[in-house]
Order: structure tokens, then sequence, then C-alpha cells
């Protein structure tokens, strides 16, 4: 059993120990084993009914069978056990085993005597509950008494004790008020059933925590007096709330009933409970109550039966105001009686609280500062006139009655009330009389509005006495130079010019300013004078038509705005002399040169404005400016002269801008010099391709060369083509090295075909480059001007062309030359049947000759053999042998020569066939024979030597220039073939042929 987890087994164990009487080990296995089923072993120990049943007591205390042990216990007079349990195992569980005993009608003194002997270990609040929901309690009283004699502070304990109290009457509300530890939320509902009273008590004793339930019963069972007492002892606001504000969830009769249940427990208050206290916090917080429920009727109330009949508050002054304030929010008509009534309240806070915009009670608060402004109510002095101000001000300030005002302030005639009432008529824009009550208060604190407003108004003599006023206690700026302004308006210059040159802190400047602003020039100008502001007085003596002394001022101060504004008075004056001399000073600026030129262009003097600049060429400092605005002067006024200008001075220029006005003058050749000499050569090529006039085929020249963007130089050709043809060639010699010919050529043939014409000359230059679009634009101009050896020249030296194109072209052409040159080219592209064909067709028999040697295809020989064989041309087919003899196969002259009856043409070449092999077959043997004696060699050697040439040398036919001798002449006449036609003169080529593969010269073909 100790190892083993199956519950059968323990079950089964603690059954062996039962029956063995070994009941200490059953013990043991119940209290410690978790393996067996409770209610198996529980089933099985109560049925057993051993004479021991602490195995079962272990098991139901474990498993929590309480009740069942009890009862088993119980019915089996086992009471010992019982007791046993409850105070030596588990008194814990002594409530249960309470209840069950109850349950079992157990007797009441064992009862008893258990729980006494359990003590304090037993639970109090679960035995409570268990007793009373058995109407058991009075039987737990010796128990209870007991725990408290003990010291038990448990709210649970004392919370039994009262209700066991109470149900006994034993004294309760003497409980209630002494004990300290029971719960009121307890024994505040036990008590309502039996006596509210009570249950008042006892709500009462909970500090708050029951304040609804005490409002409750107080509601219900009429408790209002006793209420009232509460709610002015506990200073709650918040509970006083709860009772005083309406309800409004409530409707009908409810609310009705509610409604009255409100004003009973208010006329307690008022008439019980508040005069019997004497404690001013309670009647205060009691106020404040009725305040915050906004019952003012009732706090008027309230508070003249404290105030005003008579009591120990009636000079409380918190009272007094709160009665004053109540009066204010609830009954305006009653504010006037306690202000003559009562004379201990705060008069400032009072009359603030009058004039505010929700009551504007404004007489009543005007009666109370002049009530308090009386010796017997404020004996000091300051506070008097405190007052006396804040009545003034509710005067002036609320009740706007400024007349009033002025009639209060004469009769108080104090400083303060003046500059009292001086501040609301400055307020209202009564100058004049501001003024009158600040002079009266000798207050200028408020100078700054004074100032403006009497600006304002424009009364400057009524302004002077004040600022003097002011200046016998101020030293400031404003007061100064308002005083100075007031002269000047006023036109009292006199005093202007003593006060200016005495002692003063005013702002001379700025006033000076004013005064010019506003064009009081004769006062400007003494003020000016005065701090020595020569540019400004040189703007009053032009106002004022004083020229000289304007330029006498203007040199003083040596200022360019000064001398420029002088400058344009006297030219508007036609001071010309005086204006240039200004002018002068004006240039040296470069910014504002152009001001200048304005002014004078749109006076229309441009004659005066051309001689101030000439002028001003002259000055030392004189700058860019002035001579790049004198030569744009030139270029509107005086165009002749700009040409020279910018030759003289164009070091000094602003070229971009002195350009700009050339062209909208549209002086072009001034205009191409400036940029040539600014080195903007494309800006120049392009004005003088633009604009006739200027051009000039040197400038030109010179400058093309010299652009930056290429697309000039092209846009140049087709200038000279449209405009100067003749000098096109020129200028391609000069671009000759900076264009691509290809686009030139590309240019001239959009042009047109004279184009191409003039531009001949610069295309044969070129040439040498060999470009596909040159080549072919020279070559269809030999063509058209049908000059073949031109042509014939050009695609020897030049063969970068479209060949075949020319030579389609040529084929078909008029001339009998262009149509050779045709096959040439087909020749040269190894175009070969094309070339023969155009030979045959033209009978240019040497050309197809030269043509086939040159292909080295056999076929085309042969083929060409048989063509001659067929049209009879012997000569020509003795000819293509000799020409052609190293591509001709011996057998196909043979069989042609056999055919045709050739066999005197054909000899030639089957002689020099033969000597051809010979010569291949003693080579041959030279290289197989076996060595010989030196004797043999030299004897080989002499008769080779012996046989060279067969005396008169011998005959060698070979292709062009590749034969050992040249071929003797014909023998006519002896039955031989006429060779003339083929065969040279020693020494001399035939006229008619060309070396090896040569183009004929020129020369008709011999038939």
């Amino acid at each position: 059993v100790n190892f083993s987890e199956d519950p059968v087994v323990h079950f089964k164990y603690i059954q062996s120990a039962c029956q063995l009487g070994q009941f200490k080990e059953a013990e043991r296995v119940c209290r410690d084993s978790n393996i067996y089923k409770p209610e198996e072993v529980k089933d099985y120990l109560k049925n057993a009914k051993l004479p021991d049943p602490r195995p079962l007591i272990h098991v139901c205390d474990r498993f929590d069978f309480v009740d069942e042990l009890t009862e088993y216990l119980y019915l089996n007079s086992l009471l010992q056990y019982v007791e046993v349990y409850v105070t030596k195992v588990s008194p814990a569980k002594t409530p249960q085993v309470i209840g069950k005993l109850f349950d079992l009608g157990a007797n009441q003194d064992f009862i008893k005597r258990i729980l006494m002997a359990v003590g304090t270990a037993c639970p109090v609040e679960e035995m409570v509950e268990i007793a009373e929901t058995r109407n058991r309690l009075r039987m737990l009283q010796p128990w209870l008494e007991a725990r408290v004699a003990t010291g038990s502070t448990e709210p649970g304990t004392h919370n039994a004790l009262g209700k066991i109290y109470i149900q006994m009457n034993k004294d309760p509300k003497a409980f209630l008020l002494n004990n300290m530890f029971y719960q009121p939320k307890v024994l505040g509902p036990f008590c309502e059933s039996l006596d509210p009273s009570l249950a008042f008590v006892a709500y009462k004793r909970g500090a708050g925590e029951c304040d609804d339930d005490l409002i409750r019963i107080s509601f219900a069972h009429g408790l209002f007096r006793d209420l009232a007492r509460y709610l002015v002892e506990r200073q709650d606001l918040e509970l006083w709330a709860k009772v005083l504000t309406k309800d409004e969830s409530s409707e009908g009769d409810a609310a009705t009933e509610k409604e009255s249940q409100r004003r009973q427990l208010i006329d307690q208050v008022v008439e019980w409970a508040l005069p019997e206290s004497t404690s001013a916090d309670e009647v205060s917080c009691t106020v404040k109550a009725f305040m915050a429920a906004d019952l003012p009727g009732e706090l008027i109330t309230l508070l003249e039966r404290i105030i005003l009949q008579g009591s120990d508050f009636s000079d409380n002054k918190n009272l007094q105001n709160l009665l004053i304030l109540t009066a204010i929010r609830a009954d305006h008509s009653r504010v006037a009686s306690y202000i003559d009534q009562l004379d201990n309240f705060d008069a400032k806070d009072i009359a603030i609280i009058c004039v505010s915009e929700s009551h504007m009670l404004y007489e009543e608060a005007y009666s109370i500062y002049n009530k308090f402004a009386k010796p017997e109510f404020s004996t000091d002095k300051e506070e008097q006139v405190e007052m006396q101000v804040l009545a003034i001000g509710v005067l002036v300030d609320f009740m706007k009655d400024l007349d009033r005002a002025k009639g209060y302030a004469n009769q108080v005639d104090e400083k303060p009330v003046w500059s009292k009432l001086g501040k609301a008529q400055l307020d209202e824009k009564m100058a004049a009389e501001a003024i009158t009550s600040f002079i009266n208060a000798e207050d200028a604190s408020e100078y700054v509005t004074v100032c403006a407003e009497a600006n304002e108004a424009e009364i400057y003599a009524e302004l002077i006495p004040f600022l003097k006023m002011a200046r016998k206690n101020l030293q400031e700026n404003l007061l100064d130079t308002e005083l100075i302004y007031a002269y000047a308006k006023t036109n009292n210059l006199t005093d202007l010019e003593v006060f200016v040159n005495g002692p003063n802190v005013a702002n001379i400047q700025s006033i000076g300013d004013r005064c010019f602003s506003e064009g009081l020039y004769n006062a400007a100008k003494i003020l000016f004078k005065n701090i020595n502001n020569n540019s400004k007085l040189a703007l009053c003596h032009i106002h004022l038509e004083e020229y000289r002394e304007a330029v006498s001022a203007a040199t003083q101060a040596n200022n360019v705005s000064t001398w420029k504004q002088v400058c344009f008075a006297c030219l508007r004056a036609g001071e010309f002399r005086l204006a240039a001399t200004c002018g002068l000073e004006v240039i040296k600026y470069p910014d504002h040169v152009d001001e200048v030129v304005t002014y004078y262009s749109d006076l229309g003097h441009f004659d005066h404005l051309v001689s101030l600049f000439e002028q001003g060429l002259g000055l030392e400092d004189a700058h860019i400016g002035i001579f790049t605005e004198l030569g744009i002067l030139y270029t509107k006024h005086v165009p002749e002269k700009v040409m020279e200008h910018c030759k003289v001075f164009f070091s000094k220029l602003n070229v971009s801008k002195l350009v700009r006005s050339c062209e909208r003058a549209r002086l072009w050749k001034p205009a191409v010099y400036l940029y040539m000499a600014d080195k903007q050569f494309d800006n120049a090529v392009k004005v003088m391709s633009e604009h006739a006039t200027s051009f000039d085929n040197d400038l030109f020249l010179d400058s093309i060369v010299k652009v930056r963007n290429a697309e000039i130089m092209y846009k140049a050709v087709n200038f000279y083509l449209t405009m100067h043809p003749m000098l096109f060639t020129r200028l391609m010699e000069v671009l000759e090295d900076l264009v691509d010919h290809s686009r030139v050529v590309s240019q001239l043939r959009r042009t047109g075909d004279w184009a191409l014409q003039i531009g001949q000359e610069y295309m044969k230059a070129v040439q040498k480059a060999n470009l596909s679009a040159v080549n072919e634009a020279l070559n269809e101009l030999y063509i058209e001007d049908e000059d073949y050896e031109s042509l014939r020249k050009s695609i020897d030296k030049f063969k970068n062309f479209n060949m075949i194109a020319l030579a389609s072209k040529l084929a078909t052409h008029e001339l009998l030359e262009f149509r050779r040159i045709s096959a040439y080219v087909y020749r040269c592209n190894k175009k070969w049947s094309q070339s023969i064909e155009l030979s045959k067709n033209d009978r240019m028999w040497k050309d197809c000759i030269d043509t086939a040697n040159e292909s080295a295809d056999a076929e085309i020989i042969e083929n060409l053999l048989r063509f001659f064989c067929e049209t009879s041309e012997k000569e020509c087919f003795c000819a293509a042998l000799y020409t052609c003899f190293a591509h001709v196969r011996p057998d196909i002259a043979l069989e042609l020569g056999w055919l045709n009856g050739y066999h005197h043409f054909i000899m030639p070449f089957l002689i020099q066939n033969m000597r051809q092999t010979a010569d291949r077959l003693q080579a041959l043997e030279e290289r197989t024979k076996p060595p010989k004696e030196e004797e043999n060699q030299d004897s080989i050697a002499q008769t080779y030597s012996s046989l060279q040439g067969f005396g008169t040398g011998m005959l060698m036919l070979e292709n062009g220039g590749g034969m050992g001798g040249m071929m003797p002449p014909p023998q006519m006449g002896q039955g031989g073939i006429d060779m003339s036609g083929f065969v040279p003169a020693q020494g001399m080529p035939n006229p008619g042929m060309m070396p090896n593969g040569g183009m004929p010269h020129g020369s008709m073909p011999m038939y």
C-alpha cells in the first residue's frame, strides 16, 4: 500500500486493518493517503461502526463530509468525539457542526459547552449567520460576551451582540451610542423594522457612510428635526445637496410628496436647527448649502432671522455679505435698503458684484462707494480718495454719465478723480475736455494717448499747454517731439526755433520727416538745418523752389539719392546747368545711371542727356556704365557716332548691352563689329547672314572659321549659295578642313543642280578625301558635261562610290566612250559577263579580250573564242589566244581551229604551248636525273647557250609582258597571218593596247 496507486488496494488495506482491529493503521492510511475513493471509504467506515471513529473523522474532515460525520457521531452517541473534532481536529468547522446539531435538535447546554470549549477559534461571522438563520442567535450571547470580555474588536462579534441586545431591548440606544466596533450598515437595517429612531442612531454613528440610508429613513418616518440637526452638525455640502436639490426624475404624487418633505426639512433647519447652533462654521456651511441649492428666498429669510432680528452673528461680516449678495441675486429691490442698514460688509467686493454684467446695479454700487468714502466709514485719506475714484469709475465706466461725473469731480476736487475723468473723456474721444481734466489733475501719465487724440482731432493750440505742463515733470522724447510738431502746425516758427535751439530731448529727425511729409517745409527746413541733415534740407529747398540752395545743400550732403532728387527737380524746373552739375554726380554710380536716363528721356531732353554723358566721359572715376549708356544713346539719337564710339572705347563697353541696343536700332555693322571684337563669332556670322547691309565677305570668312557651333558653318553654306553664289568657292576654301564634305554635298544637292555646278571646284579640291558623296556628285557632273576623260580619271583614282549604279547608268549612254567606261566599271567590279556583253554590243573586241583575260575564267574565255569563231573574227580569235594564253586549254584551241579552219591562226599558240611544255619537261628532267661528271655538265651548258633564240631569236608567246622576247614582225605575202593589230613594234607599245589588263586610252579599236 505504501507504493501502490491503485484505489482498490488502498481500500482493501483499510478494510483489512479495520477487520483485524488495527485501527491506528487504518487511521494512518485514511489520514495520509490520497489514492482511495472518499465516498467508498466513508460509506464502509459508517457501516462498519467501528468502536474508534477516528478513521471516519479523518476521511470526513479531509473531504468535507462534516454534516454526515456530525450526524453519525450524534446518532451513535459518540458526543465526546464531536467535542474532540471541533476542539482538536478542525475548530474552523465548528459553525458547520453546530448548525447540524441545531438541525438534529441537540441539547443546548451541550452546544454551549462546545462553543465555550472552542472559544475564539470558531469563526464568528459564519457562526452568527448559521445561528441567525435558525433563530438561535440568543443562544450565542454567553459565547459572544465572553469574546468581548477577552478584548475582541471583531465587527461580527459586536454586530451579533448588538442584534441580541436590540431584540432583548437591553438598553440598545446606549449600546449604539457607545460601542465603537459594530457596523452601522449591519445594525441600521436590522433596527429599521424594530425602531426607526434606533436605526437613525446607528446610521448617524456611521460618520457619513450611511448618509443615504439615514436620509431615507428620516423622510420615510418623518424624522426631519433630527435630520436637520444632523445636517447642520455634519457641515457637509454634498450631503446638503442631496436633501436640498429638487428631484427632477419624480413625477406626479411622488414629486409632490418629495417636495413637501424637502420643505419640512428646510423649515426645521430655519426654525430650530440653525438658531440653536452657536458655531460660526455650522452657520456658514448651512448658508453655503442654501446658496448651492439655489434657494435664495429661503436663504434671505434665514439670514434676516440671524442678522436683522438679533443674534450672536448679527455683526458677522460674512453673513452681511451673504445677505446682500443673496438679495443681489434674488431680489434687487432689497439691495439698496440692506446697503443703508448694514455697515459691516466688504464694500469693494459687493460693489464689484453689483456692477457685473449679470446684475448691473450701478446706482447701488455708486451708493456703496459714496457711503464708504465718507470720513465716518473711512478714516484713511488715501482710502477715501480710492473710494471716490471708484465711485466716479462707476459713473464713467458703467453709467457713461460724463456730465454727472464732471459734477462729482468738481464736488470732490481730487486729482485722482480728475485723472479718472480725463481718461474716460479720452476714451470717449473728448480730447479737449480730457486735456482740461488732465491739466486740473496735473497728470501727464496718459501723454501718449493725449497726443494721439489731439493729433487726430487737430487741436494743437489746446495741446501746447498740456505738453508744457507735462514737461515740468517728465523728460520724454515724445513730449518734446509733439511740442515741436504743435508749434509747426500752428505756424509758430519763432517759438519753434527758440525751442529747437534750446535744451530738449526731441527726436528732431523724425519730427522733421513728419513735417516734410505733411508739406510744412519751412518748419522742416529749420529742423533739418539744426541737425545738419543736408539731404533733407536740399529737398526742402527744392519744394520751396530754392534750387541754388538745394544744390549747395546736396554738395554738403554728397549723397547720391540727394544728388538725384535735386537733379530731377532742376530738370523739371528747366535748370539744365544745375541739373547737369547734379547729374554728373549721379552717373558716377552705376546703379543710378538707368534712372537718370529714364527721367531725361521721359521729359524729352535727349540732347541734354547725350551732352551729360559726353561730359561724364571726362570724369576721373568714369565707369563702364557711362561709356555703355552713351553708346546706347548714340544708337537711339546719333547713330552716325556709334561705330566710332565702339572702336575708340571698346575695352570700356558692356558689349552685350550695347549690341542689343544696336540690334534694336538696326545698326548691324556696329553690332557685327562688337560681336567680333568680343569674340562672339557665332553671333557675328548670324547677324551678317540675316542682314544684308552688314555683310562683309572678309569679315564673314574671318568669323566663320572661329565659330563654336558647327551648325552655323552649314547655315553659312546655304547663305552663300542663296545670296553670294559667286563667293561660294572662296567660302569652301576657308571651311575645307572644318566641315563634313558629305553633308555639304547633300546641301548642294538639295539646293539644285546649279549648286552642284557652283560647287564643282570645291568638290574637286576635296575629292582627295575619297568620299562617296563627293565622288558620286563629281561623276554625275562629268556625265552631265560629257567629260569622259575626267570621269575616267576620277574612277581610276577614287573608287569610293556606288560603281554598279554608275555602270548601270552609263550602260545605256548614247556616247560610246561612256559605254566603254560602263564596261570598264563592270570589269573592275568583276562583273565579267556584263562587261563583255557591253563590249560585244559596241564591237569593242580588244575590251572583250582584256576583260576575259583579267577574269582568268576558262569558261568565259572559251565562250568568247567561240563567239569570235561564230562571227568569223579570225584576227580577234588569234588575239584572244595570244592575250589569254595562260588560261586557254590547248585542246579547246585545236578544236576550234580545226572546226573553223583557223590552222594558221592557232599556230603561234601551239608553238608557244609546245615550247612551254618542253621547258617544263626539261626542268623536270633536270630535277630528277642522277648527278653527272663535271665535264658532262659543261657540255650541256654549252649546248644550251648555242641554242639561245634559234639564231634570230626564238618565237615566244606569253600573256602581255610575261614574254621572254617580242614577237617578230609578221611576213605579209608569204602565206603568214597579218598580226599588225596585235604585235607592237620593237620597243613601242601598240597605240590601241594597254599593258596587261589596262584601260584603253581613247583610241578606236582595230577590226
